[in-house]
């Protein structure tokens, strides 16, 4: 980031954004780092705090009624392009298959059970997919979990941000029914970062507005560790 905001900039870049909140997630202004340029905070603790302030915000995220299922058939773990893929999508399809071939159960997130859940009825929706969905059986817990490559560079709100709003957009009903799921199970938005990586630093970091926000928003962090090829999950 070459140039710096100052808050009234960046409170302008809020208003601006607040009318499409299902798209907010992916505005550059979430990734802005350090302070502002008459020093009245962090950027992340304004942006933060001005959501916290305007809570109500997040009711304008539609749902959006997939009619497809919501389990893709051919899921199958397998690369079928190595040079094609993400980085990410290469973990989480590691993961996956983990859980599915192998057996797999992670520390509470549980199983791995799908990966890229696709989130659009039509081609013309504003909507993402699910990097990973997990399901611990033991506590019926859902779990939607936003992965980020070990080197991101993303801030941990904007991860906050996009999980929160993948689990205000699925048809959660549909979502369970389509993975045979319990209709009492619990479904939570995760961050799903790596342990030492940069979202891990920040929140080792005095954010408190951030992390009133997560509170408030019921997020759950879990941490992805990789030593020898070997993956592990902590929770936050």
């Amino acid at each position: 980031m070459g140039k710096k905001y100052s808050k009234e900039e960046i409170i302008k870049k809020l208003e601006e954004s607040k009318s499409e909140m299902e798209q907010f997630y992916s505005e550059n202004f979430l990734n802005y780092i350090g302070e502002t340029s008459n020093e009245e905070g962090d950027y992340t603790e304004i942006i933060a705090g001005w959501l916290l302030d305007n809570i109500e915000l997040f009711d304008d995220i539609e749902m959006i009624s997939r009619k497809s299922n919501y389990k893709v058939k051919t899921h199958d773990g397998v690369i079928k392009n190595e040079g094609s893929k993400r980085e990410e999508e290469k973990i989480a399809m590691k993961l996956f298959v983990l859980s599915q071939n192998q057996g797999k159960v992670f520390d509470v997130i549980g199983k791995i059970i799908d990966y890229q859940t696709p989130l659009k009825n039509v081609r013309a929706d504003k909507a993402g997919k699910i990097d990973l969905l997990a399901y611990n059986e033991e506590e019926k817990i859902l779990r939607i979990l936003e992965l980020k490559k070990p080197d991101s560079e993303e801030t941990m709100l904007r991860c906050v941000l996009e999980a929160y709003t993948y689990l205000k957009v699925v048809d959660k009903d549909k979502l369970l029914k389509d993975f045979g799921l319990p209709k009492n199970t619990k479904i939570k938005a995760c961050p799903f970062v790596f342990y030492d990586g940069e979202q891990y630093k920040e929140m080792q970091e005095d954010r408190k507005n951030l992390k009133d926000l997560i509170k408030e928003l019921g997020i759950e962090v879990i941490y992805l560790k990789e030593e020898n090829g070997e993956y592990s999950v902590i929770e936050e």
